[in-house]
């Protein structure tokens, strides 16, 4: 028997023991029945939330569902769920649902109640893009939005699912825009566009749907033309203009009268745009290939040709969108000068004759007007002949020799700017008399020179000295000779010094010699405590940057394979090697204070490593950001020769402010050494720097000097100069500062003596050793050097 029936027996056997008070019991049946209730209602009753069985009490199961009541909501209403316990319950609230107090757990007896959650408000992104969230009780649902349609094609789904809604391509069904229109399709919808050539009668070239059809739009307006005949094409309407009509080459545009003066000025500032963008295109940097040089010069010919005939007589001269005027733009932070055009015209029925010359800034042509109008029997009416002078165009066409092969240990360059001749002659390939053209040269030097034009037909394009011929040359301009008419400049031939064994040998031995004696000066000036002062702090620095720089040459000054290894190596070495330099400006500094200023006055080694390493650190930095492909070339990791006065601009810099230091230096010397001065030791200890400090100087700058006449040619005597002195650096440096100095010698000279004979000194010895140490080092420490 259920629980629930129990309790309905319950009250009703109570109902009959109240009955049985009020009645007289005759009957034994209903007497024993009376007593039977008397005594079950006398036992004690159970707590609450328990009832009797056989003196038990039992759980009683509030959530349990009476049988006769399937739809009783229960004791915690709707959309609850009833949760039994021992002695009592809790309710909470169904799934989708949340009670109205925010608690998860809660009485019957309390007044909440639960209310369906709104997923779509507490999360809009719940359904992802493109689907819109539809709120049910309980749960919710996703539906793809209009034009889109789910993965996996179902209706609804619900977040969890793995399913997104994708677009619906509406243009992949047939004849979707109709006939003359193109369907574009756009996330969640679509639209048509008309083809060209068509339109809509509204005027409007975009159109939804099928409503309103594309038509021709010669057909819709026939006067669109003005005074010509439209005609539909493949990229939309033209106009082709009746006789003394013309809409200037704008095929779509109207045809009205045609006014000369108009089309005279809208030539001129055709050419000046033009010019401007072959300005911005040869500004943006070198083309690095034949194929575009040559495209290049074959439409800025072809150009000329065409806007020749249309300038007014006698021609005009531009050389940028400002007319008349060459100016400079900076592009880079480099200066590009613009392009230059002289452009003669000749017009009248007679063919023309005698000489005419065309010049630019950097260039000039002479020839006979014969020659540039042609055979009198196709003489159109007019002569034109240009120049045009390119602003750099010689750093994209330089390196392309083909054929062309330049004399032993030389190598081939553009000394002259690029310029483009044409005439209105269209046969030019073989001229009857000959042309000439005057280059003046970009670098002034006395080199063999050979005038060239660039052939478009030689793998692509390259320079050619066919039909071409050096009529004069000196160290300002070559005059050429060509048979024909293209693009033209003039090369020159710079010197190579040849690979010689007997250098190779002097440089790596001298180099491996004075990478030893540069590690004794380290060893010496880094360990010896009696002669350590200012002074010896920039010899030890001096000694270490030309360490670091020879180990650094030796290593890798002709691995070029890689490019980016390369420049590294080429930076470190512009590095180091600058670095010597501003520690031995600084020793000279050292000494102009010390004589001039005041005696005894030292730098602070804090400012001595920010002049020694501060200053090359900067240099090389601005030089790497202005131009990192200087750093490396074909042949060795070292400064491209353009680049080569990042270097030597601060080394002779630095040779000349030393030079200034030392001759006052000498100059306020010799009034001290000639004066009554009691502190001649002083003074002569300084005389004494002040000579090593030339010779080091003599050894380290002359160097580079004898180095700036590499690049001329019959320079073998300075290259062996050059070789020999830059090799023995660190022996000289060495025999400088070591060998001539007293002090380093007597140190030395200890030094093998307590290795050669190891045995305990005498005491008079000893005291002898030290008195003479301690007095060595008091007559050196504020300059840590001894008499020559």
């Amino acid at each position: 028997m259920h629980k629930s029936a129990y309790f309905r027996v319950f009250f009703k056997l109570a109902e009959f023991a109240e009955v049985g008070k009020s009645a007289s019991i005759s009957d034994p049946i209903t007497g024993a029945l009376y007593l039977s209730v008397i005594v079950v209602l006398s036992k004690p009753p159970c707590t609450n939330g328990f009832y009797h069985v056989k003196q038990n009490c039992i759980d009683n199961n509030e959530c349990a569902v009476d049988e006769d009541y399937p739809d009783d909501i229960g004791p915690c209403g709707e959309d609850s769920l009833c949760i039994n316990t021992f002695g009592s319950f809790y309710c909470q609230c169904k799934d989708g649902f949340r009670s109205s107090t925010h608690a998860v757990n809660f009485s019957a007896e309390t007044s909440a109640t639960c209310k369906d959650i709104n997923e779509c408000l507490e999360d809009p992104d719940i359904c992802g893009r493109n689907a819109n969230c539809f709120n049910t009780s309980p749960y919710y649902s996703c539906i793809c939005g209009d034009g889109f349609i789910s993965t996996t094609g179902v209706e609804m789904f619900h977040n969890g699912d793995n399913i997104t809604c994708r677009d619906i391509d509406e243009c992949q069904e047939d004849d979707v825009c109709g006939q003359h229109a193109t369907c574009v399709n756009t996330p969640g919808s679509y639209h048509c566009v008309c083809n060209a050539g068509y339109k809509k009668k509204s005027g409007k070239s975009d159109i939804s749907g099928n409503q309103e059809q594309c038509e021709d739009i010669c057909m819709i307006d026939k006067t669109i033309c003005g005074n010509g005949t439209c005609h539909r094409g493949a990229s939309g309407h033209y106009c082709a203009c009746h006789p003394g009509f013309t809409n200037y080459g704008n095929n779509g545009s109207r045809c009205s009268a045609l006014n000369c003066d108009d089309f005279n000025e809208d030539m001129n500032n055709l050419t000046e745009r033009l010019l401007s963008l072959i300005d911005e295109l040869l500004s943006s940097g070198p083309f690095n290939d034949n194929r575009k040089v040559s495209t290049f010069l074959d439409i800025v010919e072809n150009a000329l040709r065409l806007i020749g005939p249309f300038i007014q007589s006698p021609g005009t001269n531009i050389s940028s969108i400002h007319t008349g005027k060459q100016y400079m733009f900076i592009k880079s932070s480099f200066l590009y000068p613009v392009p230059e055009l002289e452009l003669r015209v000749h017009k009248g029925a007679d063919l023309p004759r005698g000489a005419v010359t065309v010049s630019s800034k950097h260039a000039r042509v002479h020839m006979q007007l014969e020659t540039a109008a042609g055979e009198p029997s196709y003489y159109p009416g007019f002569t034109t002949l240009s120049l045009l002078s390119y602003g750099n165009l010689e750093d994209s066409a330089d390196g392309f020799f083909g054929e062309m092969k330049p004399p032993e240990n030389q190598n081939f360059k553009i000394n002259s700017k690029v310029v483009t001749a044409t005439v209105s002659n269209r046969n030019t390939s073989h001229l009857s008399e000959p042309i000439k053209l005057t280059f003046y040269h970009l670098t002034q030097l006395n080199k063999t020179t050979h005038c060239v034009f660039w052939n478009s037909s030689e793998e692509g394009g390259a320079w050619s000295a066919r039909g071409c011929s050096v009529v004069e040359s000196n160290a300002e301009y070559t005059v050429c000779s060509c048979t024909h008419l293209s693009s033209f400049a003039v090369l020159m031939a710079l010197y190579e010094m040849e690979d010689k064994f007997e250098l190779q040998l002097i440089t790596w031995l001298g180099l491996c010699l004075s990478l030893i004696c540069l590690l004794f000066c380290i060893l010496t000036f880094s360990f010896i405590r009696s002669i350590k002062s200012p002074r010896t702090t920039i010899h030890l620095h001096l000694c270490i940057n030309l360490f670091i720089a020879i180990l650094i040459f030796l290593a890798g000054i002709s691995r070029t394979e890689n490019r980016v290894g390369c420049a590294v190596v080429a930076g470190l070495l512009h590095f180091f090697y600058l670095a010597a330099f501003c520690w031995m400006c600084l020793e000279g500094i050292q000494l102009f204070r010390m004589v001039v200023l005041v005696f005894n006055t030292n730098f602070r080694t804090l400012y001595m490593l920010a002049g020694g390493y501060g200053v090359p650190a900067v240099i090389v930095a601005i030089s790497a950001l202005a131009n990192p492909k200087g750093y490396g070339t074909e042949r060795y990791c070292w400064l491209n020769l353009k680049f080569i006065w990042s270097f030597l601009g601060p080394a002779c810099f630095i040779i000349i402010v030393n030079i200034f230091f030392f001759l006052i230096t000498v100059w306020k010397l010799a009034q001290k050494l000639s004066s009554l001065n009691p502190d001649l030791d002083n003074l002569q200890k300084i005389k004494t720097f002040t000579i090593t400090a030339v010779a080091q100087m003599c050894v380290l700058g002359t160097m580079w000097i004898f180095g700036c006449f590499q690049f001329e040619e019959h320079t073998i005597a300075m290259s062996y100069l050059f070789t020999i002195l830059g090799s023995l650096q660190g022996v000289l440096l060495f025999i400088m500062h070591c060998l001539f100095s007293k002090q380093v010698r007597e140190e030395y000279g200890n030094i093998l003596s307590r290795c050669c004979a190891p045995q305990k000194k005498s005491y008079s010895e000893f005291s002898y050793s030290n008195s003479s140490k301690a007095h060595a080092s008091k007559s050196t420490q504020d300059t840590g050097e001894s008499h020559i």
